[in-house]
């Protein structure tokens, strides 16, 4: 069942964002992540936020320990995302 994820990066800027997004390689034209759907960010009051959709937690889970964890410690993020899931009950695409 897919899923949705809402990370909150408290601290964290645009411009580090975009040293992640650069380091995983997912540069504009790239295709997602294998089990990725959707991805968007926004600047918050305290940070950013993250929302993607995934076809399972599994994946999600496997990517943000293998990726998402690392690279936003390497570019001085200060602490880890609040992630919070939710279960999609539909996705229709352009």
């Amino acid at each position: 069942m897919p899923v949705a994820v809402e990370m909150n990066f408290k601290g964290a800027t645009l411009d580090q964002y975009d040293q992640v997004i650069e380091l995983m390689g997912l540069t504009p034209g790239t295709p997602a992540p294998p089990g990725g759907l959707f991805h968007w960010v926004a600047e918050t009051d305290d940070g950013i936020r993250v929302v993607d959709v995934w076809e399972s937690k599994e994946q999600y889970e496997r990517f943000a320990q293998d990726q998402i964890g690392p690279y936003t410690q390497q570019v001085g993020i200060p602490a880890p995302p609040e992630v919070t899931y939710r279960d999609v009950h539909n996705i229709i695409k352009a």
